[in-house]
């Protein structure tokens, strides 16, 4: 008992830390039950889909490849390449855990590390403990799952014509995502326009028409990380 009251108080305080990212998740799940539904995926296949992935952009692009009908091989290539990212924050909050937590227990919240609860982790004071991981993380699923589900329903409801209509909420979404960061640093505004002109280019030129959608995401996300890296360092943007 005197080990409950710590580990409740953990999971209490990390569970209030990670509950202003479950209300931010849940109209973006909302549009990707949209986008899954509207693509002939089943509404309880997208909720599926949502509550063993917790990826944002690597779950759109895997699951719109999967309506496309692309292979294995190019899903799991290109949600590889947009998911590394987690990799990396993994290592580097495992310096902050506490060294007792057992290697399943670090399995177990793994799953939820995300761009947002990393941020949120990372700056706490302290070790911290497998508890305060699993608070953390549980509103952001809950509320990733949540919105896939009103999503996937709401548009198989609807009309035809009108779950059609409301895939623009996609882009629409993703336009709301890169603008603000491109508005602040010339360096992603870049990154990103090169990223497109090098995806227009796979894509309107017959010689490279043999390349398909998946590949050309992936050849344009590596190209124009690279270009970034090499043109637009981080030191150079310190200098500006």
């Amino acid at each position: 008992m005197g080990t409950y009251l710590p580990n409740k108080k953990d999971f209490v305080y990390g569970f209030k830390r990670g509950f202003p990212i479950a209300l931010g998740y849940i109209p973006v799940s909302f549009t990707f039950g949209l986008m899954a539904v509207n693509g002939g995926i089943s509404p309880l296949m997208a909720v599926f889909i949502s509550l063993t992935n917790l990826t944002s952009a690597g779950q759109f692009a895997g699951t719109n490849l999967i309506i496309e009908g692309a292979g294995f091989f190019e899903i799991t290539l290109t949600t590889f390449i947009i998911n590394i990212r987690y990799m990396l924050m993994s290592l580097s909050l495992s310096q902050k855990i506490n060294p007792g937590i057992s290697l399943l227990q670090r399995l177990i919240f793994g799953f939820g590390i995300t761009d947002e609860t990393f941020s949120i982790a990372s700056v706490e004071k302290g070790k911290l403990s497998y508890y305060y991981m699993m608070g953390l993380i549980t509103g952001p699923i809950v509320g990733w799952s949540f919105g896939t589900a009103l999503g996937a329903f709401t548009c198989s409801a609807l009309p035809q014509s009108i779950s059609n209509a409301m895939g623009i909420a996609l882009y629409a979404m993703f336009i709301a995502i890169i603008i603000p960061p491109a508005r602040k640093s010339k360096s992603i505004l870049m990154i990103i326009l090169v990223s497109i002109g090098i995806n227009m280019l796979l894509k309107y030129i017959p010689l490279f028409s043999f390349i398909s959608s998946g590949f050309r995401v992936i050849i344009a996300t590596i190209l124009g990380a690279g270009t970034g890296a090499a043109l637009w360092p981080i030191e150079d943007e310190r200098k500006e």
